[in-house]
């Protein structure tokens, strides 16, 4: 099988050149999601920017579910593979695809049914932009089957070594959500209608470009109708592993939730200005959250290769990756911060408490970093639960600490940023005392071929 392998070679180069793509593809993600905030707020105005905003927890909540249960099935490629098994490789991709495509119906339709109530009593939204949040999280529902779509192939891809062509494809949801931004929203107005629409436009476009690339370049994967198959076997080990990615990722949903409900009780500028604040923090999150997606592949083919070794000095040398980059970019966000708070068009107050935000996640994202990659160690030897329980006791002590806080004079409204403080610096120290204990190697194997 010729494939792109991570078994052999120096690690940190592998490591490198994998995670590279996987941070581009990010960044692009981030970008174009910045410019639909910034048009948002320029031309549609502050409650447009609140309702857009405050859909991120509860549509964050869903999409775990199609991220975990892809990176799960990912895993699983990825330890076929790393094993040679190309048989096996392509019929977990093949049953993988399937059970994705199900998965993203069912989530569209409970996205649609629970819409109303979710925003209204669990995330408390004011009226003032009641009804702008459920405009726009009804359209952007109807785009999970594409989002599930598009990351089974990515997952896929990235398992037998591919990151590269993520960022491809994200390059063509940026151009074409931007342009499609500016039509919908600054030329005609539609508002958050407008933003929607082109979001969902953009995530058909990534779907179909990421599908086309995978059968065109690996033939390995080029399926007819019939050629689909789906193995329980493989499914239930998908399950396995991807649901413990999943919960991790839904309880940051469910604390965000929490988050924003108290970001709420602030006022809509508050809830704008967060709004601003929080996709800037996504961008310090990428060399943390790259080097999470990289170690899950690369633990994962050498686990499968029988080389749990690589794995050890593979950690040592991302983290030195990791933490120099997260640097670079904290320091660049704390000394720009005014600049680039100007781009988003926020009222005078609500820049005031964007700049605070700004300031405090530059040195606590430092914390971040200095432990999410562990997760894709824990992931890729099957010990996918561990990252789930660190997200419970992390986001446990974020919520008790807002509450306890947000009406104090010690910290008032500030602490619904520097709760990360607290939370980080548990969960790095949860997750350093698993991975020092050893117990990570254990049971770890590859997934059982089928019968």
């Amino acid at each position: 099988m010729k494939t792109r392998k991570m078994t052999t070679g120096t690690p940190w180069v592998h490591i490198l050149r994998f995670a590279l793509p996987v941070l581009a593809s990010s960044l692009l993600q981030q970008l174009y999601q910045t410019v639909d905030t910034i048009i948002v707020g320029r031309y549609a105005g502050e409650a447009s920017l609140a309702a857009v905003g405050t859909t991120g927890s509860i549509f964050f909540f869903f999409l775990a579910v199609a991220i975990g249960l892809s990176g799960g099935n990912g895993v699983v490629v990825a330890q076929f593979y790393g094993a040679g098994d190309e048989k096996n490789v392509r019929r977990a991709a093949s049953t993988g695809m399937i059970f994705m495509l199900i998965l993203g119906v069912i989530i569209t339709l409970f996205s649609l049914v629970l819409a109303r109530p979710l925003f209204t009593h669990v995330v408390s939204v004011p009226g003032s932009f009641l009804h702008l949040t459920l405009l726009y999280f009804r359209w952007i529902a109807a785009g999970i089957i594409f989002i599930c779509g598009y990351n089974i192939v990515s997952s896929i891809l990235r398992a037998v070594g591919d990151s590269a062509a993520s960022m491809y494809f994200l390059l063509i949801t940026s151009v074409v959500n931007v342009v499609l931004d500016y039509l919908f929203v600054a030329v005609f107005h539609w508002g958050v209608t407008g933003a929607a629409v082109a979001t969902v436009i953009s995530q058909i476009a990534a779907f179909v470009s990421a599908y086309v690339y995978m059968t065109v370049r690996y033939p390995l994967f080029r399926f007819k109708i019939r050629d689909f198959t789906w193995d329980s076997s493989l499914a239930k080990h998908t399950v396995r592993i991807g649901f413990p990615i999943a919960l991790q990722m839904m309880l940051i949903s469910i604390g965000l939730t929490f988050i924003q409900r108290a970001v709420n009780s602030f006022g809509q500028t508050m809830t704008a200005s967060f709004t601003v604040g929080h996709r800037i923090e996504l961008y310090m999150n990428m060399p943390a959250t790259a080097f999470h997606t990289t170690m899950a592949t690369y633990t994962g083919q050498n686990i499968g290769a029988g080389k749990p070794s690589r794995v050890k000095k593979g950690v040592r040398q991302t983290f030195v990756l990791c933490l120099g980059m997260t640097l670079i970019i904290s320091a660049a966000v704390w000394f720009s911060a005014d600049r680039i708070i100007g781009l988003f068009g926020l009222t005078s107050q609500a820049a005031v408490y964007c700049t605070e935000h700004l300031h405090a996640i530059a040195l606590i994202n430092i914390i971040l970093s200095l432990y999410i990659p562990l997760f894709g160690v824990f992931q890729g030897t099957n010990h996918a639960l561990v990252p789930a329980l660190v997200a419970v006791f992390a986001w446990a002590v974020r919520i008790a600490v807002i509450f306890i806080f947000k009406g104090s004079d010690v910290m008032g409204y500030s602490i619904v940023w520097w709760n990360g403080a607290f939370g980080f610096t548990l969960g790095c120290i949860i997750t350093w005392t698993y991975y020092l204990s050893g117990r990570w190697q254990k049971n770890a194997r590859v997934a059982p071929a089928p019968v």
